[in-house]
């Protein structure tokens, strides 16, 4: 731990004033000096996250060729120019291909599957060249494929300008549409019309609208919208093109209607009616609906009905206890369901007799997803595997038979994967919880104590973290370093009590799951426990922030991105964007019980003069999901406190804020490689 980069290395880092303001709560008063910080029209606001970001770069500066070696290794392992499978969708074959020294990809199809030089349709490049951001949103063609609707986000706020493309003369329509969100876009089938969702003022997607080609926007008329602040809408077609589904879910219930997509000015139909407690997801399947639902099912359920009859469902696949019904992709002849069991996720086909078929992919820890699956009548369903020792490879598996043909495998050059190992191991918590987490490292790695570890992990909203290969990790792995993927409660991987026994008053086990790992591979030779990082974003931030403030000791460094740290005062505002939406997931701290649990937990209300370990903050400026001051609020405290300590040897604690996108940092490739680079040189300069 010798030569650890430390602020006294560094040149000062700011000292932004305190400006004391009393915030009223439940369980009494509390001032808070760094309030002021949450408004971004207040010069002194912007100065010190300028400031915060000047000394960050002083940090990366000086580790600048440790920067650039990782940098150089994340391009090395990448083909730069390259094209992605061809996927059938109608009378094309799309495809995506990129180039070196672009940062965006390009959208292309041909009418053959093996054309070398397929057409451009849109190439992200191009609309992003005037921007500092680019997320392209919606992509979608119109039925005949004569146009395309699409979107863009080019300041990271999530608001989307949707816009349709003619592909036959390459020239966009006049219909401009401002303002759109993420929720999804959907054409009749006639391509005369496409329906889009807005959001309101705290930032959720509330009603869908319908617009006709060539009409005024200000024309445009409203076929659903939801009041209730607690439920997000959506909307999409199904696989098959026959409808349109209108999805509205808060956290605990959820409600379906259907467009017929022969005639989107009729009436949307209901499913069936919200009750609390009970989600549920529609497809079509021909002559009947698929329902993914929960309905007495804890793990969920695949039901059947009559599209005449909608809300009279039976069953087809029962609910078992601990296999988590995750999806269900309906194809002319077969029905393929994604699930989770034991913490890994597997796929099964059925036909329409219910005969069903697992289909075996990987023994190790793996990630197993749908493909993009457009054709309703193919014999194939595509799917995308990948682990942490094998880079992602796409696989058609034939319906009838379960036989797979590899469609692709991401070319890593640079890369030998026999050089990595990995496993799955468990821990037994102090409550006797067995958690699982994932294990991956060079094989010439011994486990024999001495190595640093960076712990990874996430836990909130019922989702899923599968082990995903990366190319960046390898440099970390290169290096010694062993790399571990925590499953705590709070996420979906063992089911859903093992989310409900993560959320709301049971949200402390998440992170003393993630404590309990790290303790473990501390003291089973996995790792050296005084070399141990926690790494984790947005909730996953909160569990980072959580687990650091409440067991200090155990942390040698620690990486929070966009972190949700100051939860109380956030979740204590309606008016902030989600706010009402989340309480479902935290609990509303206006009152009790909610206010003294999460006020036990919230990483800003428990930050303390304690020994602290490294730690680089992220925060975006324009993301709507965790308010930028959040992280600057949190920083900003823990400097205070090293100031009153006399800390001026303390280890470097960086907060980096981008300053024109949000919630997931840089668009382009490069920058967002810059970027790893920079987190990975920073954990092992502090290990």
């Amino acid at each position: 731990m010798s030569g650890r980069a430390t602020d006294a290395s560094l040149p000062a880092p700011p000292v932004p004033e305190r400006r004391p303001f009393v915030l009223t709560r439940v369980t009494g008063d509390v001032t808070d000096d760094w309030y002021w910080l949450r408004d971004r029209d207040d010069p002194a606001t912007i100065n010190y996250l300028e400031a915060e970001n000047a000394h960050a770069r002083s940090f990366f500066d000086s580790t600048a060729t440790l920067v650039d070696s990782i940098d150089t290794e994340i391009r090395s392992r990448v083909l730069q120019t390259d094209i992605s499978a061809p996927v059938r969708h109608g009378p094309f074959w799309y495809s995506v291909r990129t180039v070196e020294g672009l940062d965006y990809p390009i959208h292309c199809r041909s009418e053959r599957s093996d054309d070398t030089d397929p057409t451009v349709i849109l190439d992200e490049n191009r609309e992003a060249s005037n921007n500092d951001f680019f997320d392209l949103g919606a992509l979608e063609p119109s039925p005949d494929h004569r146009l395309i609707a699409w979107s863009a986000d080019t300041r990271g706020d999530e608001h989307y300008t949707l816009r349709i493309r003619d592909l036959t003369t390459g020239s966009e329509l006049s219909d401009v549409i401002p303002d759109t969100t993420w929720a999804g876009i959907a054409w009749s089938a006639d391509g005369a019309h496409l329906l889009y969702v807005v959001a309101d003022e705290a930032e959720r997607p509330c009603e869908v609208r319908r617009h006709r080609i060539g009409s005024p926007i200000e024309d445009d008329q409203v076929v659903f919208r939801d009041d209730d602040e607690h439920f997000y809408v959506g909307i999409g077609a199904t696989r098959s093109g026959r409808h349109i589904v209108i999805h509205t879910a808060s956290k605990t219930s959820s409600e379906v209607l259907l467009l017929d997509a022969a005639d989107v000015t009729a009436p949307p139909r209901m499913v069936r009616p919200r009750a609390a407690d009970v989600e549920y997801q529609v497809d079509d399947w021909g002559h009947r609906l698929v329902i993914v639902t929960n309905l007495d099912a804890v793990d969920f359920r695949v039901m059947t009905a009559d599209p005449d009859s909608p809300a009279d469902w039976e069953e087809f696949i029962p609910g078992t206890p601990g296999r988590r019904v995750a999806g269900a992709e309906p194809f002319e002849s077969h029905l393929v369901v994604l699930e989770w069991v034991d913490a890994q996720p597997r796929m099964r086909v059925l036909d329409r007799d219910g005969n069903e078929m697992p289909l075996d992919i990987d023994s190790e820890p793996h990630d197993l997803t749908f493909g993009p699956n457009e054709e309703w009548s193919s014999p194939t369903v595509r799917v995308v595997h990948q682990s942490l020792t094998s880079p992602p490879r796409i696989l058609d598996i034939d319906l009838s038979d379960g036989t797979s043909t590899l469609v692709r495998r991401t070319p890593t050059p640079n890369v030998d994967t026999d050089h990595y190992v990995a496993h799955r191991d468990w821990v037994v918590t102090a409550d006797g919880t067995r958690v699982p987490y994932d294990v991956v490292r060079h094989r010439d790695t011994p486990l024999d104590g001495s190595a640093a570890a960076v712990i990874y992990a996430y836990g909130a909203y019922e989702i899923s973290l599968p082990p995903w290969f990366s190319v960046a990790r390898l440099s970390l792995l290169d290096r010694g370093v062993v790399w571990v993927l925590a499953h705590p409660r709070g996420g979906g991987e063992l089911g859903r009590n093992w989310y409900l026994n993560g959320r709301l008053l049971h949200k402390r086990n998440t992170f003393d799951d993630v404590n309990a790992v790290a303790e473990e591979i501390g003291a089973n030779g996995t790792a050296d426990p005084r070399r141990l990082t926690i790494r984790g974003g947005s909730a996953g931030g909160l569990m980072a922030g959580a687990c650091m403030t409440m067991r200090p000791d155990l942390w040698n460094c620690a990486v929070a991105e966009v972190p949700f740290v100051d939860v109380v005062t956030t979740m204590s505002d309606p008016s902030l964007p989600l706010t009402v939406t989340e309480w479902d997931e935290w609990g509303d701290p206006r009152v009790e019980p909610w206010a003294s649990y999460i006020a036990s937990y919230s990483p800003y209300d428990n930050t303390v003069d304690a020994d602290r370990p490294a730690m680089l903050v992220t925060a975006g400026l324009n993301d709507p999901r965790v308010g930028f001051h959040e992280p600057a609020k949190w920083v900003a405290r823990m400097r205070h406190l090293d100031e009153q300590r006399g800390e001026h040897d303390a280890r470097p604690l960086l907060l980096r804020t981008e300053m024109g996108a949000g919630h997931a940092g840089p668009s382009g490739r490069y920058s967002a490689w810059r970027e790893e680079a920079e987190t990975l040189a920073f954990i092992l300069s502090n290990n």
